[in-house]
């Protein structure tokens, strides 16, 4: 691991934000960022990555890369759950290692525009295609975790509801549908008429990451200690399998592309863990399962270990792998 990266990650403006959200709420200030103000920041976010994405992509002919990209984004978000599953299963229900399994293997668009921002500052760039990929990853492993529950549920946790319901909910569900969206249309979109709108979609979004991220940090504070009932074993897997995810990923990423880049992208998204569209799918798909123990895993145990640590890690990875 580069050393010298960790500091660099540690004084991101944007990452300070985040650790300024946790001091307010463990010192319980009255700060606070209204709720419509998050939704707006968030969807600026997913709009601005998706629409530059699609921009990208419009100027990059379709090759076999952007194809075994596409193919190796799916094959990790369905085989991560296949093995979380069983992990987990050693302590918890079917329902919650199922609905866990599915968070760890779908991603995080948040954390996405995290390495974004951790890519501009080391002045790198990654295809267009990524963002497509971060999209698809989203539903595999919400549909794998359904089967393995199906397959598996004791009595005792109830009916699960049907494949067909969970799946058209995902690729619904506002982020997915947001990102998706923007990118097509910045795929289609004239060049011309799209530079108009650049100074929204590029100049003021590292702003606006800075406030999402004050939010994320107070959001995490409020919920990492809910499930300290749960013990070691899921604070450590919590920390364990982002990094061993993360770390695979990027040294087997170089199969399929030589930009790092794209290489980076891979391993932050197997990496990362689905705090927003698993748990809604997760209250229709397994309305057993505790959100009190895969929503502070993932938010208050990955996400910020993947923005302060994660990222020099597998960045590292990529550049001597």
């Amino acid at each position: 691991m580069d050393l010298h990266l960790l500091p660099v990650n540690l004084t991101n403006p944007t990452l300070l934000f985040f650790l300024l959200g946790i001091v307010a709420t463990l010192i319980k200030s009255d700060l606070e960022i209204p709720p419509t103000t998050v939704k707006f920041i968030s969807l600026y976010l997913l709009f601005s990555i998706g629409f530059k994405g699609g921009q990208e992509l419009a100027h990059s002919p379709f090759s076999a890369e952007i194809a075994y990209s596409l193919l190796f984004g799916l094959l990790v978000a369905a085989l991560i759950p296949l093995y979380t599953f069983f992990v987990l299963r050693r302590r918890l229900s079917v329902s919650d290692a199922g609905a866990v399994a599915a968070a760890y293997g779908s991603v995080s668009a948040v954390t996405f525009v995290a390495a974004v921002s951790f890519l501009e500052s080391q002045r790198l760039v990654f295809g267009g295609h990524m963002v497509a990929v971060m999209a698809l990853m989203k539903a595999p492993a919400i549909i794998v975790g359904v089967i393995l529950m199906g397959r598996y549920a004791a009595a005792e946790d109830g009916p699960q509801q049907p494949l067909g319901a969970v799946v058209r909910h995902s690729f619904t569900n506002g982020s997915v549908l947001m990102v998706l969206g923007s990118l097509v249309i910045g795929l289609i979109a004239d060049t011309k008429q799209a530079d108009g709108i650049k100074p929204f979609t590029t100049d003021i979004f590292k702003g606006f990451l800075a406030i999402f991220l004050l939010e994320m940090g107070m959001v995490t504070a409020r919920r990492f200690t809910a499930f300290i009932r749960y013990g070691r074993f899921v604070t450590l897997f919590a920390v364990a399998v982002p990094l061993l995810n993360g770390c695979l990923v990027a040294a087997a990423s170089h199969l399929i592309t030589d930009n790092v880049g794209n290489r980076f992208i891979f391993a932050i998204l197997a990496a990362s863990a689905s705090y927003i569209a698993v748990p809604a799918a997760m209250r229709l798909a397994a309305p057993r399962a505790d959100p009190g123990l895969y929503l502070p895993m993932a938010l208050g145990v990955t996400f910020p270990l993947n923005i302060t640590l994660g990222m020099p890690l597998y960045f590292a990875v990529v550049q001597n792998c």
